[in-house]
């Protein structure tokens, strides 16, 4: 089945909580949408306004079965955020492939470095961004459901 990639708007927030959620249930994680997760109640101001991005990953019938978020920190850097695949999604070089779309636009954007915090019972998800470069580093602040936090720096596009 052929999928693509496409920015997320406000209008997909229904769908894409539901996946987000659902992964996190999955995994015995808890879902926080007065906190953690309250970013997905305004795609469009906290993502795409604020200098970072949001997109989904549909199949041909727009039925969205991935996300991944880049969350402006600063000028130079982003938090790769809300990275899940359905459960139907994975083990087809999906998540690799949301992370590279995620990193190209992470460059595009102009961030120098890309940091994250997850919960190490999502070891593909680890294992990925270890594979990709992301190293450990002590957060300011993790959020409840996260115990570990890593950074990548990115090189710039030639």
């Amino acid at each position: 089945m052929p999928y693509s990639l496409r920015p997320a708007s406000n209008d997909d927030r229904g769908a894409v909580e539901n996946l987000v959620f659902g992964v996190l249930a999955e995994y015995g994680l808890t879902p926080d949408p007065s906190g953690t997760d309250s970013d997905l109640h305004d795609i469009q101001s906290t993502y795409h306004d604020a200098g970072g991005a949001f997109d989904v990953l549909v199949t041909s019938s727009d039925e969205i079965i991935g996300t991944v978020g880049l969350f402006r920190v600063s000028a130079s850097i982003c938090e790769l955020r809300k990275m899940y695949l359905a459960p139907s999604a994975r083990g087809q070089g999906l998540g690799r492939r949301l992370l590279e779309h995620a990193l190209e636009r992470a460059v595009a954007l102009g961030f120098s470095s890309v940091v994250l915090e997850t919960a190490s019972v999502l070891r593909e998800a680890v294992s990925l961004y270890e594979r990709y470069g992301f190293r450990p580093y002590v957060s300011e602040h993790l959020a409840a459901r996260c115990d570990a936090a890593y950074i990548l720096t990115l090189s710039p596009m030639k």
